[in-house]
C-alpha cells in the first residue's frame, strides 16, 4: 500500500490506485483552522495543496515513523509553509490522524454466493493492500504509537482492519452454513489466525509471496473439487 495509492475518504475523491493522488475538495469536518471548526467563508482552499499535505505525511509517517515527523517537514515536503500548514491543522497529532483517514482501500468485492471465493478474494485484496510498499511501515508506526497516541492505531483499524475482518467473518460463516467448514468453526480466532498469518510471514521473510492468501485459506478450507471439474465434490459438499 503505497502512499501514492492514497486518496481523501470516501466521497470527497476517486480512487487511483498506484497513481498519483487526485486533486480533492476536502470534507469541512475533516480539516480545521486552528483546530476550532469549519473554515470560515473566504478564499475558496486550494484543494491541490491539501491533497499535497496529506501526501506528504503520510509519506513521512510510513518512512521516519509519528516520532520522525514534524509538522515543518511535511510543509517542506507539500511544497508550502508551516504556518500555512498550522492553518490547517492544530498539530501534529491531528495531520498525522488525518493522513491515516484519507487512506482510501482497494474496494472489497461484493459478495459472489460463493463463500470460498470470496474469503480468497478478501484475503488477496488485503494482502495487495499491505504488501505494498509502506504498508507494512505504517502498520508498524500505529502500533508503535498504540500507547501514546491510540488514535492512530484506531484509526486505521477502523480504514483496513476492521472491514476486511467482519467481511472475510461472513464469508467463513456461510461456509460454516454450506456445510464446507466444521459447523464448530471459531470463527473470530479463524479470521485472527488468516489475516495475522499475513503480518507473520512478512515479519519472517519481508515478502508476501503472490500465492499466500490461498496457500493460507487452504490450511482450514480446501479448494472443493467440484463436479465437472474432473474430480467429486469435497467432503462436507
Amino acid at each position: 500500500m503505497h502512499v501514492a495509492d492514497w486518496t481523501m475518504p470516501s466521497g470527497t475523491g476517486a480512487a487511483v490506485v498506484g497513481g498519483a493522488w487526485p486533486t480533492v475538495t476536502p470534507s469541512p469536518g475533516l480539516v480545521r483552522a486552528n483546530g476550532t471548526g469549519p473554515r470560515s467563508p473566504g478564499r475558496p482552499r486550494d484543494a491541490t495543496l491539501d491533497t499535497a499535505i496529506l501526501r506528504a505525511a503520510a509519506g513521512q509517517l510510513a518512512e521516519r515513523g509519528y516520532a520522525g515527523m514534524s509538522m515543518e517537514g511535511v510543509a517542506a515536503a507539500a511544497g508550502t509553509t508551516a504556518p500555512s500548514l498550522r492553518r490547517r491543522f492544530r498539530d501534529k497529532l491531528e495531520l498525522a490522524t488525518a493522513a491515516i483517514s484519507a487512506m482510501r482501500t482497494v474496494p472489497l468485492p461484493r459478495a459472489t454466493g460463493d463463500p470460498r471465493a470470496d474469503a480468497l478474494t478478501i484475503l488477496e485484496n488485503l494482502r495487495v493492500q499491505l504488501a505494498r510498499q509502506d504498508g507494512m511501515a505504517m502498520v508498524g508506526t500505529v502500533l508503535a504509537e498504540e500507547r501514546r497516541n491510540p488514535e492512530l492505531l484506531d484509526r486505521f483499524r477502523q480504514r483496513i482492519d476492521e472491514p476486511a475482518r467482519e467481511r472475510l467473518r461472513q464469508a467463513l460463516h456461510q461456509g460454516v452454513q454450506a456445510g464446507e467448514l466444521q459447523p464448530e468453526l471459531d470463527l473470530d480466532t479463524a479470521v485472527s489466525v488468516l489475516i495475522g498469518s499475513l503480518y507473520a510471514r512478512y515479519l519472517g521473510s519481508r515478502r508476501i509471496p503472490d500465492d499466500w492468501a490461498e496457500r493460507t485459506l487452504g490450511v482450514i478450507w480446501p479448494s472443493a473439487i467440484r463436479p465437472g471439474n474432473g474430480g467429486s465434490p469435497s467432503p462436507g459438499r
